[in-house]
């Protein structure tokens, strides 16, 4: 499993550290998966966040891994993201960046509110919703791939803010402030860490 994943579980599987939210009824639980985040766990153990259609509407908990019925990762929902039909501005910048994103070369797909709703259709998105996105790197961005990902992030078409994480395999850092040079917040399973090559062995 990897962040950013979206895990449909059996159910009562769901584990919370505090008391359960009036908001995660049954009905909700039955469509709504839930999200793989960044935490060291035991072995068997997946951390993972629970969200609502509000955004103050979200927990963390955890599941057993043979609990796990469904997964679908970013990557899966990239694939006919130029075609998304939708009225609201995120949907409508996926559809609008899709190809220039396949143009990198990399791995990437839609994560927060877009990916959820494309993945269970649940009702996340908003007019002010941003599109967030993960590109997988496991190596070095190529001077052509920044070019191309700098194009995204500053696209002129978009109507909405767009925020793009990538993916080191050992971490995951925001483009824009890499883009911006000095060191970059690295977030980890371990937590957040200040490095200057997020692609180091040792950070």
């Amino acid at each position: 499993m990897s962040p950013h994943d979206l895990l449909w579980v059996a159910p009562g599987a769901i584990r919370l550290n505090g008391p359960w939210p009036e908001w995660a009824d049954a009905a909700w639980q039955r469509s709504a998966p839930v999200v793989v985040r960044r935490e060291a766990v035991a072995g068997g153990v997946i951390p993972v966040g629970l969200r609502g259609a509000a955004r103050s509407q979200r927990v963390k908990g955890y599941v057993a891994a043979d609990a796990v019925t469904r997964r679908m990762a970013p990557e899966s929902l990239a694939e006919g993201s130029a075609t998304v039909d939708g009225n609201l501005p995120a949907l409508a910048a996926l559809a609008l960046l899709a190809p220039a994103f396949n143009a990198t070369g990399m791995a990437w797909g839609p994560t927060g509110g877009v990916g959820y709703f494309l993945a269970c259709g649940l009702p996340v998105l908003r007019a002010d919703s941003d599109l967030d996105v993960v590109v997988r790197a496991p190596q070095p961005l190529t001077a052509c791939q920044a070019a191309v990902l700098d194009g995204i992030q500053a696209a002129p078409g978009a109507a909405c803010r767009i925020d793009i994480q990538v993916d080191t395999g050992h971490g995951a850092f925001a483009f824009a402030e890499w883009r911006r040079g000095g060191r970059v917040l690295l977030k980890t399973n371990t937590g957040p860490q200040l490095c200057a090559d997020p692609w180091a062995d040792t950070v």
